[in-house]
Order: C-alpha cells, then sequence, then structure tokens
C-alpha cells in the first residue's frame, strides 16, 4: 500500500455512500507529524547482542527535506551501534489527544544514520540549536557528533485501519501542512470550549449522531474526530468548506460551519 492520494477515503470509519472527503496524502501527513515532533524513539542494531534492535529516546532536528539530525555523545550506546551498522529507525508520535493511544498518529522512518561531513556540520548546528537552545552548553563538546538519516523508507500510520507505505522521494518532495505550528492550539481549543460544537459539526457534515465528539487532528483540508456513538467509538473525517492556509481561516471556516450546524439542529 502506497500513500493516500488527496481526497481519497482514508478508512477513518465503515464504508458509505458519504463521498470521500479531501484530506492531505500519507507523504505530507508524514513530514507534518516529523516537523511537529521534538523527540521520537531511536532504534540501532545491537553491537553487544547481535541482531537485535536497541531503542531509546533521542531528540531530533530535520533539514530542508524532512532528514532527523541528531546530536550523539561518543558515550552513547547509540555511537557504538551506528558505527558497526548505519542501519536505523526512528519513531515519532503524536501527542495522546484523546486518551488512547492507538488511535493517534505515529511514523517510523528507515534509514541509515551516519556521521554528517564536517562542510555540512555549521548548517546542521545552526538548526539543531533552533530546536535545543540548551545544547549550546554541550554542542561543541569533543565528544559529541552529529548525525543524520538518510530516508529509506516510511510508514505511517494515521490512527485506526489508516495506514501505508511511503516512498522516501515522496517524503523528501512533500512540506508540512500550513497549520502545523498552530494544530496543537486549535485542538485544544476547540476540545475544550467547544465539546458540544464537534458533536453538531460531525451530525451536519459527516451525518453521525453522537453523544460526545473529541477532534484529534486538523490539516488545511478538514479535521477528524473520535465520536461516542451507540454502537461505540469510531473515527470520522470532516472536511472544511473551503481549503485553510493560517489559523485567522481556520477560525472563520469553523465558525460559519457550527452556525450552518446551529441551524439546521433548531
Amino acid at each position: 500500500m502506497t500513500s493516500s492520494s488527496i481526497g481519497k477515503h482514508a478508512g477513518s470509519g465503515p464504508a458509505s455512500d458519504q463521498p470521500a472527503v479531501p484530506e492531505p496524502a500519507f507523504g505530507e501527513r508524514a513530514r507534518t507529524l516529523m516537523y511537529m515532533g521534538r523527540i521520537g524513539s531511536l532504534s540501532t542494531l545491537s553491537r553487544k547482542q547481535s541482531g537485535f534492535p536497541f531503542g531509546s529516546v533521542m531528540p531530533y532536528s530535520l533539514d530542508d527535506q524532512g532528514r532527523p539530525i541528531f546530536l550523539i555523545s561518543t558515550m552513547a550506546m547509540h555511537t557504538q551501534n551506528l558505527q558497526a551498522d548505519p542501519r536505523a529507525s526512528l519513531l515519532v508520535t503524536q501527542d495522546d489527544t484523546d486518551g488512547d493511544p492507538l488511535g493517534a498518529s505515529r511514523v517510523t522512518l528507515v534509514g541509515n544514520v551516519l556521521t554528517i561531513p564536517q562542510s555540512e556540520v555549521a548548517h546542521a548546528r545552526q538548526l539543531y540549536l533552533a530546536r535545543y537552545a540548551n545544547s549550546k552548553y554541550w554542542v561543541d563538546f569533543e565528544d559529541f557528533s552529529f548525525y543524520r538519516m538518510d530516508v529509506v523508507d516510511v510508514y505511517y500510520v494515521g490512527g485506526f485501519g489508516v495506514m501505508g507505505w511511503v516512498t522516501a522521494s515522496e517524503y523528501d518532495r512533500s512540506q508540512p501542512d500550513p497549520l502545523a505550528d498552530s494544530m496543537a492550539e486549535i485542538i485544544q481549543h476547540m476540545n475544550s470550549d467547544h465539546k458540544d460544537a464537534l458533536v453538531w459539526l460531525a451530525r451536519k457534515f459527516a451525518h453521525i449522531e453522537s453523544q460526545e465528539a473529541t477532534m484529534t487532528a486538523v490539516d488545511r483540508f478538514g479535521f477528524h474526530v473520535r465520536v461516542k456513538t451507540q454502537e461505540g467509538m469510531r473515527g470520522v473525517r470532516v472536511a472544511f468548506l473551503r481549503v485553510v492556509s493560517n489559523p485567522a481561516e481556520t477560525r472563520k471556516v469553523l465558525v460559519q460551519m457550527v452556525q450552518q450546524a446551529r441551524s439546521q439542529a433548531e
């Protein structure tokens, strides 16, 4: 299975006669999640226990191609492992939005992790310090070096029943969603202050009757909600009335959609 195309139904619920709801391709969603993340689980091949994976928490930055950049000490077990075999994977997960970690998005990058050439270290250093300012206290220590993953393959999971492989070239070509920097704030605001509105929106635009609704993701095409129905919990995708490109436009379209949903409910 390869990445989804924009407008393709991505399995957020049971099949129905409703038209597919537009959403970003898996490559873009993977790049967005990597952009939003800060820490992942890096798994290298153990030198001590040959053939076994060795995983631990690893902060990362990204270059313009979405390749993870790591700052690793020679004392780290990962350094020893990577020097023996550069093959590794990095798992990055979305912050838990509704108490169910398996319903959250996650992405696994598979690739070769190698030291960054000296000619490119200055740029890598700049990118890394932009994310981790406190690293300035040890970034120039002799026992620390910058490493970068050259991505070979990507596997994206968008929640229950939404998953697929993304080629390295498609991941490289993709860009983060324009709402990436404001997604968490939008989701928190809607779930904290507009729970009833999410139920109305699911009823009006996804034709789903529910007792509760929680926004789990948002992008320029629309948003995902987890709804509690008489049959149980399920995921629902709701399309915006138009594509948005910033938080102000998102607020305007949500207000308009809630007004329509309220009018129908009255």
